[in-house]
């Protein structure tokens, strides 16, 4: 199994990211008060498969239940993750 890949959070790009060699995984988001718009995830075709969109998932509502902030799963993967997480149900704006 894969080590559990490491998230960071961009903040200038709007964005959590996974880097591997030259390719990134991304959860773009929008904040606006005390809402996270998580909107688009992209994880780059050769990194499919390893948990890079899970892990941003997860990096994103941890953040948002860190920071007290509502979220809008506008993402279809983030909106499917919380589906099958629902320990984030509280989170939900």
């Amino acid at each position: 199994m894969p080590d559990t890949p490491t998230v960071s959070q961009n903040e200038a790009a709007s964005q959590f990211e996974i880097r591997s060699d030259d390719r990134v995984g991304f959860l773009e988001y929008s904040k606006q008060g005390d809402t996270l718009d998580l909107v688009r995830t992209e994880v780059p075709t050769p990194l499919e498969g390893r948990g890079y969109g899970s892990a941003l998932a997860r990096a994103a509502l941890e953040y948002a239940r860190e920071h007290h902030l509502k979220v809008i799963p506008t993402c279809r993967f983030i909106r499917a993750y919380m589906e099958r997480h629902q320990e984030y149900d509280d989170l939900l704006a």
